[in-house]
């Protein structure tokens, strides 16, 4: 009798031994149509700015964006953009130098303080400098807020940067006869442009997305032109033409960071380990740099946070009751729960392509995402609350539809974790399970969903902590009699209840201080440190 050898190989499908790749635990094709739904869903803000611009007609169109008042939030937008960001880089470049390239004592504190002020919602930090001098208001103070609340954004990645940038840059630079400080401005600050080009982008889509900072002070500003607009006439041609302008801006921000980030290279290639980076000597100007970081740290973080908590003093005991601020943080940490949830659930497909099937299709689906989650979060409600209202009336104003606008608006949150846990969760593993026996799905769940986790959990960490300081898309998206931190904070505070207001932002700073100090350990990590 005669043995059929060839019969277990089959069973057991050795695809380690014969190269071929491992049977994917769901059809990639399943996977591709979830992706492209998804995208689509994503595409449907900037499809209602297309579409309400075609539907007012072109007459109407350009009689509404070159009226006066188009022209002088321009105005105000332009100043306001071309003064925050480079003040926003200035201060960034100047901090991140200092802990990271000097002898700067106490800079493993420093490098803390410096990121804290992301901690502090920009409307909160309005509300503080409203309490400190209450006849702020106008462009300057516009500036002021703008720039104390987003320069960390530009400090982080710059400090990541040059905290791993090799220093045998600079030794070329100074065996060529290069002093410290040309040598920092030819070689060190362009090996910084990517760093720079990305923080520039951020405060720029902050700055057109802000709604309370500058309300609070009474700035105009196209988002809070448009709230005024809507509140007015409820989704009326002149705030249409608004955010279709807004919309305009924000794509010329996208674009202008693409074109700027050059073609050059920012990696060392080669053999040998990187040298560490030895530390300029400050001499007479440690002190002036300590007095800089210090009134830096004091007017970004410890302004607000005294404020916030002396009107907390003022109040006494009768601002924490219960009945009040209790229902609105179950609120928000149901909302953030839920959203960070779904969020996670929405990114995982098209994270999976982007790391097992990279290429032109993945790489569109992305930018799909990236194009959305830069609009401003009134634009993604007006276009919910037309699309729900004309096409599903009954889902209009429920908890269902403000989940949905925050996964377009925090989906990159998300997608950028995952794909970078996928990527560190190497296919093989899936073919050494799917080699021993276990069915696809199983040797997916196991192994790389597994592997996946933690990343993805840092993601949601930052997406619900994103939802929790959200205001314009709650405020005009979120059922009738629902509270959350961030609206109730707005309510109080625009009735000049300042003290009444100080629980609810004392309790979102709290909330966003573990996203703030997670956002800077990864720089750390990524930086090798």
């Amino acid at each position: 009798m005669t043995t059929d050898l060839s019969a277990p190989a089959r069973r057991g499908t050795t695809t380690a031994g014969r190269g071929n790749s491992p049977r994917p635990p769901f059809g990639v094709s399943a996977v591709s149509v979830l992706a492209v739904l998804i995208a689509l869903f994503s595409l449907v803000p900037l499809g209602y700015v297309v579409y309400m611009t075609v539907a007012t007609g072109w007459d109407t169109a350009v009689g509404l964006i070159l009226r006066p008042r188009v022209g002088e939030l321009l105005v105000n937008t332009l100043l306001l953009m071309a003064a925050t960001v480079p003040l926003c880089l200035l201060l960034g470049v100047a901090g991140a130098w200092l802990v990271e390239r000097t002898n700067l004592r106490g800079r493993r504190i420093w490098a803390v303080l410096l990121a804290a002020p992301l901690a502090i919602p920009a409307f909160v930090n309005s509300y503080a400098w409203v309490s400190a001098i209450p006849s702020l208001g106008g462009l300057g103070s516009g500036i002021l807020i703008s720039t104390l609340s987003y320069f960390p954004l530009v400090y982080i990645p710059a400090a990541a940067t040059l905290s791993r940038l090799d220093p045998a840059i600079e030794q070329s630079a100074a065996a060529l006869g290069l002093g410290a400080w040309r040598a920092f401005f030819r070689v060190v600050l362009p090996q910084l442009r990517i760093a720079l080009t990305g923080g520039g982008l951020l405060v720029g889509l902050h700055l057109l997305a802000e709604y309370g900072a500058f309300a609070m002070i009474r700035f105009d500003t196209f988002t809070t032109a448009i709230m005024t607009q809507y509140r007015s006439t409820f989704n009326g041609a002149a705030g249409n033409m608004l955010a279709s302008v807004l919309v305009f801006f924000c794509l010329l921000l996208l674009m202008a960071e693409v074109r700027s980030r050059g073609t050059a290279r920012y990696a060392r290639i080669g053999s040998g380990a990187q040298a560490r980076a030895l530390r300029l000597p400050l001499h007479a100007y440690q002190i002036p740099g300590q007095v800089f970081l210090l009134a830096l740290t004091a007017l970004a973080f410890g302004l607000p946070l005294y404020y916030v908590l002396k009107w907390i003093a003022a109040g006494g005991a009768d601002v924490w009751t219960a009945a009040e601020f209790l229902p609105a943080l179950l609120a928000t940490f149901g909302y953030g729960l839920a959203g960070a949830a779904a969020t996670i659930v929405v990114a995982f497909p098209m994270a999976y392509l982007a790391v097992r099937k990279p290429g032109w299709f993945s790489k569109s689906l992305e930018l799909s995402n990236y194009v959305t989650s830069s609009m401003p979060g009134i634009v993604v409600a007006l276009a919910f609350v037309t699309v729900s209202i004309r096409v599903v009336p009954g889902v209009y104003q429920t908890a269902g539809v403000l989940v949905a606008a925050y996964v377009l608006l925090f989906l990159p949150r998300a997608l950028v974790n995952i794909r970078a846990g996928l990527a560190q969760a190497p296919k093989e593993l899936d073919e050494a399970a799917q080699a021993l026996g276990k069915p696809p799905l199983l040797a997916f769940i196991r192994v790389t969903l597994r592997l996946t986790a933690p990343a993805a959990a840092g993601g949601a960490a930052l997406v619900f902590l994103a939802i929790a300081n959200e205001l314009t898309a709650t405020l005009l998206l979120s059922p009738n009699g629902t509270k959350t931190l961030a609206t109730e904070f707005w309510s109080k505070s625009s009735e000049i209840d300042y003290a009444g207001a100080a629980p609810y932002a004392l309790l979102m700073i709290l909330l966003s201080a573990p996203m703030t100090y997670l956002l800077f350990q990864q720089s750390k990590k990524v930086a090798g440190q």
